[in-house]
């Protein structure tokens, strides 16, 4: 006995070393093998992180685990990923390690994959990255690998299918499917179960949206034939239960196709089901009479030029639904539709839908019509007619709305359109006759206040639609509206932003009622659980309308417009502005340009003309005023500005005037001074003492200035202060500061006594045509101005002339006496005559140089101290 339990030991001894050894006997030359078999089948780049093996994980079956693998197209879809994963595991007796062929897979289990199946508009699919068998493989066999399935699970993975050739989008999200079944044999039955959330679209409208789709079936798969039987099952799309029967078998040449499926039951709740559960919930407490039927049937082969016959009817007769908790009921419910194809050419399926009514709350409403050629260009057929409370849709469903509804909707509409004409905007053909009303609708569109529709009334015509009349406020705004729609339906269904023209007026209108809220999630706020809200004034992006306005008063920020008339482009978020008038500050203002809110930043880009406004009340009301004619908050009087304007809007839609570009030209019709009102003004008066700044004429003064990043460049003009000529030129910023010249003309006469008594000399005409260039500069800024007087080239100016006028002056009475001093000479001695003549001129000449070089010295003396008495420098004693 011992001796036996000893042998036991040892062999278990054996075994679980073997267990233990045997992945790293065998790891290398599996991977070796997969890497072999896959560069010899596959025109694809295949690569994983982990290979892993192992003999414990499966017992007694050994398990290879493939970790983070993915498949990599080569051309034509270099570099898409075909499929990836997190995981592959496959499960094999351990006796399969030891074969090179033939080997026998047991299970597969796959989590966290993605398959990304691609047909370009060339029919390329990317799959198709099987080698073609050149004829130089010594191999016989078909396969390497054969399945004998005990189980296999797909988990928490995603399919996706695009194909450019038929415009077609098909996605499965959050997939999970699992089957057992022996896949060995020619034919076997495989017991699946399946749940996913599916998305399907075709050229451009999408019919499942995220629909909840299970299915659970039994498959019985003939795989010598290729032909899957539906034996077994029931599946649901949302909450609607469909059970199929019959097959599909794949052919050389085609697909062939023979299911049909219907619901289980007749139960009104059937329809309720197929609405999303984000709109309708706990339809298992619902309360139904009546009955929903779905019954269809598809039949026929699949290929590039056929589909299988398809016969689907839907119908329901005289059913009603009351949710338990809801006030209201939804009543004589009839739905008759169906979905057909005759002849397995795709564009004969068309969609007929003889009646469909309901009543809530005695109100009916109903609605009949058909789609042909749905493939191609799709014929469109619809009647609607009857009245909706929008309020009552929250009475009769849960739905979870972003917002409650109001108002009452009414239709007595046919339309009859093509789809091609609604896309390429061939309006004439689009035929829309009846009317249709909303009253009492209230939106919240993100303004500040709810957007309320009194009341609004269209009538169709074959081409044409007409707004008869719209009246609706919002906040402080009221307006009416009416006019020519181009395309409603094409804006109804989603396709098209709204196009028009319209003649709007308006009582009131408040730029600051159409701030939307807009949520800006930053690290900082997200990570202390918040988000940053700010209100930004936004152009709505479905519109591509005219808008012919005219508006009593326009409030904008704090300045408030009158009678404002004008066109209104509206495209792309940007409004273009045409043949814009109104009254404003005592004035005028024309205006045209854009405003665009596209980007994050809005910005503009405007010409204005101001016409005889005042000058007080657009100091104050306009910021952009302010920054551009800084002394103008020292005047009283009207102005005219044109202005040509470039730059960014803050999200209030005032312009950031760090950001302005563009120029102007200001002229004053007529103004009055008030220098203490600004220290800038109030520092020349101290510095210039002569000056008269009261008696400045600013009347019809014009004056060209440009502006760029914050800066006003001011180019030259011209001011009289009461007989003193002034030309300015300079600059000053947003932050105040300036930077100007003033060159100044001054009359002489205007400097003081003592210059006044260096003038006595002069003749009265010399004195009053002695004119002194005076530079001044204006430094700092406009709260704390730096001026100063350039005195030195004043002093030698002034001394220059009057000395030069004085040696004239000299020298003609030197001449005098010379003329003299010749006409008195005697005959007796004409030497000593001579001699003394010499000698007194030479005499003469010395002296009247000394008098000419003490004169100038004096002169200057007397000038620099009247200057600099005038002009801010010490004061003689006795001075006042």
């Amino acid at each position: 006995m011992k001796k036996t339990f000893k042998i036991i030991g040892i062999a278990l001894a054996v075994i679980i070393i073997a267990l233990i050894a045997a992945p790293f006997l065998f790891k290398g030359s599996l991977e070796r093998m997969l890497n072999r078999t896959i560069n010899e089948n596959l025109n694809a780049t295949v690569s994983w992180d982990k290979l892993d093996l192992s003999l414990l994980r499966s017992f007694p079956d050994a398990s290879l685990k493939v970790e983070n693998f993915s498949v990599i197209n080569k051309a034509p879809f270099a570099g898409d990923t075909l499929a990836s994963g997190k995981s592959l595991r496959l499960d094999m007796g351990v006796m399969q390690l030891f074969k090179s062929e033939d080997l026998l897979i047991d299970a597969i289990r796959i989590d966290g994959a993605l398959l990304n199946i691609k047909v370009d508009s060339l029919n390329n699919a990317n799959y198709d990255i099987m080698l073609a068998d050149d004829g130089t493989s010594e191999s016989t066999s078909e396969s390497s690998f054969k399945m004998a399935l005990d189980v296999y699970e797909i988990k928490n993975s995603e399919i996706r299918y695009y194909d450019d050739t038929q415009k077609m989008s098909f996605v499965l999200t959050d997939f999970q499917h699992s089957g057992k079944g022996d896949l060995s044999q020619n034919i076997s039955n495989l017991d699946t179960k399946t749940e996913t959330l599916a998305s399907f679209s075709m050229d451009g409208t999408e019919y499942l949206t995220n629909h909840k789709v299970a299915l659970d079936a039994i498959l019985e798969i003939d795989l010598e034939n290729q032909k899957y039987s539906f034996l077994d099952n029931e599946g649901k799309i949302n909450d609607l239960p469909l059970v199929f029967n019959g097959y599909v078998q794949l052919n050389e040449d085609n697909t062939e196709v023979d299911l049909s499926f219907k619901t289980p039951s007749s139960d009104f709740k059937n329809f309720l089901a197929v609405i999303p559960e984000e709109y309708v919930k706990q339809i298992s407490d619902v309360k139904t009479t009546g009955d929903f039927v779905v019954d269809g049937k598809l039949k026929g082969i699949v290929d590039e030029e056929h589909i299988p016959t398809i016969d689907v009817q839907i119908t329901s007769n005289n059913a009603s639904f009351k949710y338990p908790d809801l006030p209201k009921s939804v009543d004589n419910i009839t739905i008759n539709a169906s979905v057909k194809n005759e002849t397995g050419l795709v564009k004969d399926t068309y969609v007929n839908i003889p009646k469909m009514t309901f009543t809530i709350d005695n109100e009916a409403f109903s609605m009949n019509g058909n789609i042909k050629n749905i493939a191609e260009n799709a014929l469109v057929n619809v009647a609607v007619r009857g009245s909706l409370n929008l309020a009552h849709i929250n009475d009769v469903l849960p739905m979870e709305l972003d917002q409650d509804l109001s108002g009452i909707f009414k239709a007595d509409i046919t339309a009859n359109f093509d789809m091609n004409s609604v896309e390429k905007e061939h309006y004439q053909n689009i035929k829309l006759n009846g009317n249709a009303s909303l009253s009492d609708f209230t939106y919240d569109a993100g303004f500040n206040n709810n957007f309320e529709i009194k009341n609004a009334s269209l009538t169709g015509q074959p081409g044409l639609i007409t707004l008869k009349e719209l009246n609706a406020k919002t906040g402080q705004t009221d307006f009416r509206a009416s006019g020519n729609i181009q395309n409603l339906l094409s804006f109804l269904m989603g396709k098209q932003d709204l196009k028009g023209r319209f003649a709007v007026n308006s009582n009131t209108f408040n730029v600051s009622d159409f701030m939307v809220s807009e949520t800006e999630n930053t690290e900082q706020t997200q990570s202390a659980g918040g988000s940053l809200t700010e209100e930004v004034i936004k152009i709505p992006s479905f519109l591509d309308a005219t808008l012919d306005f005219n508006i009593a008063t326009v409030l904008y920020d704090d300045i408030t417009l009158k009678n404002a008339k004008g066109t209104a482009a509206i495209q792309d978020e940007t409004i273009s502005i045409r043949n814009f008038t109104s009254d404003i500050f005592g004035g005028g203002i024309a205006l045209s340009g854009n405003v665009s809110t596209k980007s994050a930043t809005p910005v503009f880009a405007m010409n204005l003309d101001l016409n005889n406004i005042d000058i007080d009340q657009s100091f104050e009301g306009l910021d952009l005023f302010q920054f551009l004619v800084p002394i103008a908050k020292a005047m009283q009087g009207n102005l005219d500005i044109s202005l040509d304007l470039t730059g960014n809007l803050t999200q209030d839609f005032t312009p950031d005037l760090t950001t302005l570009g563009g120029s102007a030209l200001a002229k004053i019709l007529t103004a009055e001074l008030d220098p203490e009102k600004t220290p800038l003004l109030a520092a020349i008066g101290r510095e210039v003492s002569f000056l008269n700044l009261d008696k400045l004429n600013l009347n019809n003064l014009t004056t060209n200035f440009s502006f760029e990043n914050g800066r006003i460049d001011v180019k030259p003009f011209d001011l009289d202060f009461k007989g003193v000529h002034a030309d300015v030129q300079g600059s000053h910023g947003l932050d105040k500061s300036i930077e100007y010249m003033v060159a100044m003309d001054v009359p002489a006469k205007l400097l003081g006594k003592e210059v006044t008594n260096l003038l006595k000399d002069l003749t009265a005409e010399e004195a009053e045509n002695m004119v002194l260039d005076l530079p001044v500069t204006v430094k700092g800024s406009f709260d704390n101005p730096q001026v100063s007087v350039n005195t030195r080239s004043a002093i030698e100016e002034l001394t220059q002339k009057i000395i030069a006028k004085q040696n004239e002056k000299l020298i003609d009475k030197g001449k005098g006496l010379l003329d003299d001093l010749l006409n008195k000479k005697t005959k007796k001695d004409p030497d000593t005559t001579e001699t003394k003549k010499v000698e007194a001129d030479s005499t003469q000449t010395e002296t009247q140089q000394d008098k000419s070089d003490k004169r100038k010295e004096e002169t200057t003396e007397m000038i620099k101290g009247a200057l600099e008495g005038i002009f801010g420098g010490k004061k003689k004693k006795g001075e006042e």
